[in-house]
């Protein structure tokens, strides 16, 4: 299964063992990392880059060998992956338990099959963390992660339908770290129907999937008319930035507060040994409005505040427009 935009905060630990983990094997560590280098080189959603990433990483192998522990091994390669490549989805992620073997789908490499029910599950509301009417009929909603459709769509849709009653919205994405594809969802409450969506590169086969904003979502809207304002931070991270990316391409959001952290490229884990996963990116998007992405740069805000001040400062804006 395709995992798309898991929250970077997840992906160091979410096949963590404990702390007294059993030591891995310099024979593992090896495999590890032996598949992992033709992985990249095969799969990593740039070929230069990825093959560069692979000949790197066989080439420092001793400078991990001190690490024989299995989440320190694993943090270890992430760090060298991230900082050789600047790619935040691009990692190591171990289990201390035998990671099984997932099932075979035609066309694809093997792929780990995730129980992603801790991120985006009822625990914690499909990611919808507050929903709050404010003075003058603003609408705010805090949303923590994009859950996949199949999990959260008909929550993510009630959450819309609640706050299309406001004559102005605020989205506060600034502790959200990713997600699925709920993304598109969200564009179908807030922007004209059938208007372009994220394209996505394969590179793997070599292939596009492009998308448009959906002709229907169920319920009421809030349209495409009224007040948008979406607060960011250092902290916003892949698909919570892909809708700033794609409102603004759209022309449809003021975003407001920080820099985003700068990841664009979805990936899939993919095994490399009995207890070790390569966090790949063999994706990458693009906007067809723009012809470009948010990889390593992030989304830049139209209005640049500390994040803490985001709020106050849409309150302001939303105020200043609703009265116009």
């Amino acid at each position: 299964m395709k995992t798309l935009f898991l929250p970077v905060l997840a992906l160091a630990s979410l096949l963590a063992a404990p702390a007294c983990a059993a030591p891995i094997s310099q024979a593992e560590r090896i495999e590890a990392l032996d598949q992992a280098a033709i992985l990249l080189e095969e799969r990593y959603t740039y070929a230069d880059k990825g093959a560069a990433l692979a000949a790197g990483l066989r080439a420092s192998r001793e400078q991990f060998a001190a690490h024989n522990e299995g989440e320190a091994f694993a943090a270890a390669v992430t760090d060298w992956l991230r900082a050789q490549s600047g790619d935040g989805h691009l990692g190591l992620s171990y289990s201390e338990a035998v990671i099984p073997e997932p099932e075979e789908q035609p066309g694809e490499d093997l792929a780990l099959n995730d129980d992603m029910e801790e991120w985006y599950g009822a625990g914690v509301n499909h990611g919808v963390e507050k929903i709050e009417r404010l003075e003058d009929n603003i609408m705010l909603f805090d949303l923590r992660v994009f859950p996949p459709p199949a999990m959260g769509a008909e929550v993510i849709s009630a959450a819309m339908v609640t706050v299309a009653q406001g004559d102005a919205l605020i989205i506060d994405l600034r502790k959200n770290g990713g997600g699925a594809e709920t993304v598109n969802l969200i564009l179908g409450y807030l922007v004209k129907p059938g208007s372009p969506a994220m394209s996505t590169y394969h590179r793997a086969t070599d292939s596009w999937t492009h998308e448009s904003v959906p002709d229907w979502v169920p319920g009421r809207r809030f349209g495409e008319d009224k007040p948008l304002y979406v607060l960011t931070s250092k902290r916003t991270f892949s698909a919570a930035e892909a809708l700033a990316y794609s409102l603004r391409a759209l022309g449809r959001a003021t975003i407001i507060g920080e820099v985003t952290g700068g990841g664009a490229h979805p990936f899939e884990y993919r095994k490399v040994s009995d207890h070790f996963a390569l966090d790949l990116p063999e994706w990458r998007s693009e906007h067809p409005l723009t012809g470009a992405n948010w990889q390593d740069v992030g989304v830049t805000p139209d209005v640049a505040v500390p994040a803490e001040e985001a709020l106050d400062r849409a309150l302001e804006l939303a105020r200043a427009a609703i009265a116009r």
